[in-house]
């Protein structure tokens, strides 16, 4: 039997290594657990291409139909392909994917009837209780488990979100999937678009031999650079293990901000639904809000993680949100992330208009930041409140505690630090007028927390 569930029910999903704290028994009971929480009598699965991955999944399925439910199994997906089945059958999902995490590791996203997230606390506690206490054997029939191709309606779906997508312009572009899945749902999204693809790393392979497949480590993207200079491409797209986050390289090779592409498809959703609220999290750049105000829409700031943005989405109506880690979320795909559909609205905006990437993206790209940087502390409450005493009293300085502390000067500068969930690390967010700004600030904050 593997390790203590409490060392991989994470806040949003279940993650850990295999078959030390994840293996096929735990996986077994996770679904039983599941549906019966639920009170579920349809589910449907995906899974990746981890090795581990075809065997958690079909473990889950029998826990899950030992318990009455029947299976609906849609076999090799990217995490936003699960989300769609799930939204468009009506049915809670089970996703086996360790996303952007190593070869060793693999875990299970849940989620309810319409793509709804199920975290920490809508359902992942609780379904670790029922496990660690046992889920009660059920007296009913077994339910059944069938397969069901989705790809093809998935891809027709997304192209059916994003207006101007059929009417580009021809554009060239270098993807690297990373050996994830976007080695599956790229050929299939983008064969009927003018779109000649440079293909990297599109063999799935859970062992990542080139690259981890994780986006946002600026290391993971110099292949997709050289590659996209070498070929004189329109732009190169990155895609994350499960393929549900999307990185931008431009034509001059430069990595794109996330804030820069929440700007871009927020100005695009906004032209289609005049004086719709977007959802931006609080590290986001201040262009972002500027841009939807400047739009006519309404920005609304929220806490970073996905569940906090799904369930703000749910109650505001938004009708699209940006977090500056690449992950994009759409009220009209169930307000579920997705990759590819933020890929495909740069494509559209791209390929909608004469001039290059960089150019088009130079009205959303205002200010320099740090990106993240992390410091390694005993106490992150005693060093975020040493920055505190060091700045509150300054003139026109607002501090606002959200999610960690920003702190806004007048020069309209400002940083965000908060505290890691699952490490001893303080993650610090700078934002200023130009790059000389930025490295003064930061160090003056990394001086006082180190």
């Amino acid at each position: 039997m593997a390790g203590s569930l409490a060392d991989i029910v994470k806040a949003y999903d279940i993650r850990g290594l295999v078959p030390e704290q994840l293996d096929e028994a735990i996986a077994r009971d996770l679904g039983a657990a599941f549906v019966r929480h639920l009170g579920a009598t349809a589910i449907v699965t995906g899974y990746d291409m981890r090795d581990s991955s075809p065997g958690l999944a079909s473990a889950f399925a029998a826990g899950a139909t030992a318990q009455g439910a029947d299976v609906t199994e849609i076999g090799l997906a990217s995490t936003d392909v699960l989300y769609y089945a799930a939204g468009s059958l009506n049915l809670p999902g089970a996703m086996f994917t360790a996303s952007h995490n190593p070869a060793r590791y693999n875990g299970i996203k849940l989620c309810r009837e319409g793509a709804a997230p199920v975290g920490q606390d809508s359902g992942l506690a609780d379904i670790r209780a029922l496990v660690e206490a046992g889920v009660p054997a059920y007296a009913g029939p077994t339910g059944t488990i069938s397969q069901r191709d989705v790809l093809s309606d998935y891809s027709a779906y997304l192209k059916g979100l994003v207006p101007g997508i059929r009417d580009i312009r021809p554009l060239s572009v270098v993807v690297d999937a990373g050996n994830g899945m976007g080695g599956l749902t790229v050929p299939e999204v983008f064969a009927d678009l003018p779109v000649a693809v440079t293909k990297m790393y599109f063999e799935l392979d859970g062992s990542f031999p080139n690259h981890e497949a994780n986006p946002i480590d600026p290391a993971n993207l110099r292949d997709l650079q050289a590659k996209v200079r070498e070929t004189n491409a329109d732009l190169g797209l990155a895609f994350d293990g499960d393929a549900d986050r999307c990185f931008v390289v431009d034509e001059t090779g430069g990595i794109v901000s996330p804030s820069a592409l929440t700007g871009l498809i927020a100005a695009r959703e906004l032209a289609r639904e005049p004086g719709a609220k977007i959802i931006h999290n609080l590290i986001t750049s201040r262009a972002v809000p500027e841009i939807v105000i400047e739009r006519g829409g309404t920005p609304v700031r929220t806490r970073v993680g996905h569940s906090f943005i799904k369930a703000t989405m749910a109650e505001t109506g938004a009708v699209f949100g940006g977090e500056h880690s690449g992950h994009f979320y759409f009220r009209d795909f169930w307000r579920a992330d997705s990759g590819m559909l933020a890929a495909l609205h740069v494509l559209a905006a791209l390929g909608g208009q004469a001039g290059t990437l960089s150019e088009l993206l130079a009205a959303f790209s205002r200010y320099a930041d740090s990106g993240e940087v992390n410091s390694e502390v005993v106490d992150a409450a005693a060093a975020t409140a040493d920055v505190r005493k060091q700045f509150a009293d300054r003139e026109g300085v607002e501090v606002d505690d959200l999610d960690g502390m920003t702190v806004s000067l007048p020069s309209g500068a400002w940083f965000n630090l908060r505290p890691s969930n699952t490490e001893p690390l303080l993650r610090l967010n700078v934002e200023a007028a130009d790059d000389a700004a930025v490295a003064a600030l930061r160090d003056e904050v990394l001086a006082i927390i180190r």
